[in-house]
């Protein structure tokens, strides 16, 4: 593709960048379903890096190193291992990169840059896959509050500028339609969105139905699919982790989703038990915790003139286990969970949020001390009436036996309604409402 930037700097970098040089080269010397065994490598190698062939029709294949011994490495491919054989040619290629570029905005590509809507596709300069987080000493501390177009969560469960969150949900309970307003309408300049081991056929779903052309005008997704080998779709989350970085550095404000963290987990599982790692943590190897800490520890403030990365983690909780290695090890490295409940989404309400089992630690910096009042009252209600609701729902509770769950009974239907408005253009406004609920007045000051 011919260089189109006019920054004479630039175009020598990546002229640079591309120039070919020498390298040792190993040979294949074992072969299996899972990957390959090279030698003459190990010694110019390392864990993570790539390796690279020419498969019979001249293409260039990579894989991945997965595990270093003294005389020898054994190497995952990002494809299919078709064409390999015994003494096939292996050379290094280093450590994994991406180039991203501003062009592409409104683009779905795959973990290693390639377009996958049929478009020819700009290349940046590439950046490294695996990169350090920002100083914890140097970057700013969590933000302003953003508007995310959901009264519950402007309110409730307010999300600021570096805020990282998990969004904890079974199957069918409006993870994606809600992932989706999100890219759509919250407060953010750039969109990336990672697309983890989903099914073909819904990743163009969520891009054309789901995010639609408003979505897609400021939204990058990067995708790698359920049939793609486990370290694409491991890679997969590293690579939209890598592009958020590359608008963060143009000092915007980035929105990072991931779909999901849970397929993230089960990829790495398959990696790791393919290099010889044992598993502990219910099925999972104990280099899950650490890979999954490198990944949110990247989101999050800038330092000096870089913008943020908000991020949103999907989570798929079976049954509602919250207590689940791969939830739990994420819970505890992020500012915030929002549990979806599949009972509320059964009832019909959407967002189908169970205000009660989720948390901002953005709170109480993100609110005034009204509001901070008016969530506490809130939450109080909503709780007297989740105590009482067995007695209620079975008809052993008498009105009057009680005050608190009598005004619970009265308001709570109110404020769960309110919690389903969307697009109001304020905070204040969704407070104002919910203080008239509460017969409480609102200054919105």
């Amino acid at each position: 593709m011919s260089d189109t930037t006019t920054d004479p700097i630039e175009t020598l970098r990546r002229r640079v960048a591309g120039i070919r040089r020498a390298y040792q080269v190993g040979r294949v010397i074992r072969l299996d379903a899972q990957g390959f065994a090279v030698e003459g490598l190990s010694d110019h190698a390392c864990l993570g890096d790539e390796l690279a062939h020419e498969d019979p029709d001249g293409v260039t294949r990579r894989s991945e190193v997965t595990r270093i011994e003294r005389d020898m490495l054994w190497a995952t491919p990002f494809g299919a291992t078709d064409g390999l054989r015994i003494g096939l040619a292996v050379r290094p290629a280093g450590p994994p990169s991406i180039a991203p570029d501003d062009s592409w905005v409104g683009r779905v590509v795959d973990p290693f840059g390639n377009p996958l809507d049929g478009r020819p596709l700009h290349a940046g300069m590439p950046r490294a896959l695996r990169a350090e987080p920002p100083s914890p000493t140097n970057r700013r501390g969590m933000g302003p509050r953003m508007t995310t177009g959901f009264a519950v969560l402007d309110t409730m469960l307010p999300i600021v500028a570096g805020q990282r969150v998990g969004l904890f949900a079974g199957s069918g309970v409006g993870k994606s339609t809600l992932l989706g307003a999100l890219a759509r309408g919250m407060e953010a300049d750039i969109c990336v969105l990672a697309l983890v081991g989903e099914r073909g056929r819904e990743v163009s779903d969520f891009v054309a139905k789901v995010l639609g052309p408003e979505g897609m005008a400021r939204t990058i997704v990067v995708a790698a699919t359920s049939d793609a080998p486990a370290n694409t779709r491991r890679r997969c989350a590293f690579a939209a982790q890598t592009v958020a970085e590359h608008f963060r550095d143009k000092s915007k404000r980035v929105l990072l989703l991931c779909d999901s963290v849970t397929r993230l987990a089960e990829a790495h599982r398959e990696v790791a038990a393919a290099a010889g790692e044992e598993a502990s943590l219910r099925g999972h190897p104990p280099s899950l915790t650490p890979l999954l800490a490198s990944l949110c520890e990247r989101a999050g403030p800038g330092t000096g003139a870089q913008g943020d990365i908000t991020a949103i983690y999907s989570v798929l909780v079976a049954g509602s286990d919250m207590e689940e290695p791969v939830a739990d090890i994420v819970r505890g490295q992020l500012d915030g969970h929002v549990v979806l409940s599949r009972e509320i989404a059964e009832a019909g309400r959407f967002p189908a949020i169970d205000v009660l089992r989720s948390v901002s630690r953005a709170l109480p910096d993100a609110a005034t001390s009204e509001e901070n009042r008016l969530i506490a009252e809130i939450r109080k209600t909503l709780g007297a009436l989740d105590r009482a609701e067995l007695m209620v729902s079975s008809g052993l509770y008498e009105r009057g036996s009680n005050p608190e769950i009598d005004r619970a009974i009265a308001l709570v239907p109110k404020i769960e309604g309110l919690f389903t408005s969307t697009g109001m253009p304020r905070v204040s406004d969704s407070f104002r409402l919910l203080a008239g609920v509460l017969g409480n007045p609102y200054s919105g000051t």
